[in-house]
């Protein structure tokens, strides 16, 4: 947690000056019941109506001059936390950017999208309130007590007596139900991760009749949120009883020793009605610190979950010198790869061995499951290889900068992303000083064109939040021109066709053959019709290549290559 506030840096100012108006807010605060005094002795008790004016317009101004400074105060103090939140934001998103692919699958998206949003929220406002009364509250509970004792000695022993136990049926009760809190957040994280899974599967839970079975468990779920907050509302509750009680009795004894003291004539009456005011004061001051350090506690864990990301270190390196690229004829060259996934013991893939060549059509195809998408992952380096060797351009992979190596390669993943935006911002998301020229001759490759003729502003037409007003097959399509229109040296087109029908397909990979190339293409697909043109054909199964060579010779030699062949033509089908 210590080391997050650094970002306070360039907020030096506003870390001092917000402190330093609450103490003085409090300071005139101070002062009222001692006005409150002079008026009930001299005023009222001496009929003095001028004088008790006069009281009054100090008691205007010195709230006056409290509202000004507490603004004051709230002003700095919410900039500082402010410009905290957003330096750690910003700081954290570029961490998390930073990261590799294997990093964010084991954190857990989800759980960095909560440390980016909510942790960093509740660390805002823990350093609100702290500029704002981790001082004011201790100087206000040691600035009445010294007032009393100016007042009256005797009589401010009771202060001494009622703030102890104060203090520790507050600071008790906070430590008690601090660890309860706790349960009650894993019990509604526990909450919101069930909601969220309903809310995304909502289609597949109703296509399988599971809402029943689905509601009760929600509803265990949120029951057994119900009992932890039960039970850390019981014990939060017996704070204010017990703690008005002991005010109450102090209150009393003041009153008691008060009235003994004003008989005697040591203490006059507005004196005891500003030792009581004292008491109040003190009340309220030890309570808003109560709430403060529980804030501050939970802050502190906030703190502890953001400061695990910063401290995991990025999964992969880029050189400090960038190792230009060979002039051979060779692409890509896979040498013996191995891959092992973080966190798991056995290989995705073993022994890669082959090579492709610049402007070669390479076909890969395999079963679910059996590496296709680890494969060609390992071209862009998502992914480190764990054994062997694998080279673009002639150089190995860890060898190049990671901006360089990633801008001569497009990759269209598996799951179609579009951006908020327009089709025009998208599309310059694959060269951002694109012309019209280039995005429309990218569209036309990618038989997107008619999509974006069909929309009425063309180009600069909505896309709402990840591509919901279009199509499955529109944004797969719309994903490809985005990759074509920085012209890659190598395409990976990871299963990015499988939601278009065979003759769009079909005019895409004629399209992409005959405008482009010199290019290298990665065609990942399940469909034997969509790599059977491919040069080169690559079959996986477990990890492992079981064949490769043009679909003629796979035929007659592979037998998983023939069995997903045949499966999708026909027995016998060549």
């Amino acid at each position: 947690m210590k080391k997050l506030l650094c970002y306070l840096k360039g907020y030096e100012k506003e870390t001092v000056l917000a402190p330093l108006f609450k103490m003085l807010e409090a300071l005139f605060e101070l002062f009222v019941p001692l006005v409150m005094a002079a008026v009930i002795d001299q005023g009222i008790g001496g009929s003095d109506k001028p004088y008790i004016v006069r009281m009054c317009m100090l008691l205007i101004a010195l709230g006056v001059i409290g509202l000004v400074c507490s603004i004051t105060a709230q002003y700095f103090a919410a900039k500082a936390a402010v410009g905290f939140a957003a330096g750690l934001r910003q700081a954290l998103f570029r961490h998390i950017q930073s990261l590799s692919f294997g990093d964010v699958d084991q954190v857990g998206s989800s759980t960095l999208i909560t440390r980016l949003t909510s942790d960093t929220n509740q660390l805002q406002a823990a350093v609100n309130m702290a500029l704002r009364l981790f001082l004011r509250s201790p100087f206000v509970v040691l600035g009445a007590m010294v007032m009393a004792f100016t007042i009256d000695v005797k009589a401010a022993l009771v202060f001494v007596v009622v703030i102890p136990l104060l203090s520790i049926v507050i600071f008790g009760v906070m430590f008690v139900s601090i660890p309860m809190y706790r349960r009650v957040q894993e019990a509604l994280d526990k909450l919101l991760g069930r909601t969220r899974e309903n809310l995304s599967g909502v289609r597949v839970q109703r296509a399988f009749n599971k809402q029943e079975q689905e509601k009760e468990k929600f509803a265990e779920e949120n029951q057994a949120l119900n009992k932890f907050q039960m039970v850390v509302g019981r014990v939060s509750a017996l704070t204010n009883p017990i703690t008005y009680l002991i005010i109450n009795v102090g209150v009393i004894a003041l009153i008691w020793i008060g009235a003994l003291k004003v008989d005697a004539g040591y203490l006059s009456q507005g004196q005891v009605v500003a030792l009581v005011n004292y008491t109040a004061q003190i009340l309220v001051e030890l309570i808003k610190l109560a709430n403060m350090i529980v804030m501050v506690n939970k802050a502190i864990a906030c703190g502890d979950r953001v400061q695990e990301v910063f401290e995991r270190e990025p999964g992969l390196s880029t050189p400090n010198e960038e190792t230009k690229p060979g002039d051979g004829d060779i692409a890509v060259s896979f040498e013996h790869v191995g891959l092992v996934y973080p966190g798991t013991h056995t290989e995705s893939l073993t022994d890669i061995h082959f090579s492709v060549k610049k402007g070669e059509t390479v076909g890969v195809i395999g079963g679910t499951g059996s590496g296709k998408t680890s494969l060609v992952h390992l071209i862009p380096r998502f992914y480190d290889i764990t054994s062997g060797k694998l080279l673009v351009d002639g150089v190995e992979v860890h060898k190049q900068s990671l901006a360089l190596l990633r801008n001569r390669i497009g990759v269209v993943l598996q799951k179609a992303v579009l951006f908020e935006g327009t089709i025009r911002s998208n599309l310059q998301w694959g060269k951002k000083d694109a012309t019209e020229e280039e995005m429309w001759k990218a569209l036309e490759i990618a038989q997107a064109k008619e999509v974006v003729l069909g929309k009425p502003d063309g180009l600069d037409s909505v896309v709402e939040q990840g591509g919901r007003n279009f199509s499955g097959g529109q944004k797969q399509r719309l994903t490809i021109a985005r990759a074509l229109v920085r012209r890659p040296e190598i395409l990976i087109m990871d299963d990015s066709a499988s939601a278009l029908d065979y003759a769009t397909d079909a005019a895409l990979r004629k399209a992409i053959r005959e405008e482009l190339k010199d290019m290298t293409l990665f065609i990942v697909s399940q469909r034997a019709a969509s790599v059977r043109n491919a040069d080169k054909i690559v079959v996986l199964d477990d990890g492992v290549i079981v064949g490769m060579g043009t679909h003629d010779t796979l035929i007659d030699s592979c037998e998983v290559y023939r069995e997903i062949y045949e499966s999708q033509y026909g027995k016998g089908a060549r």
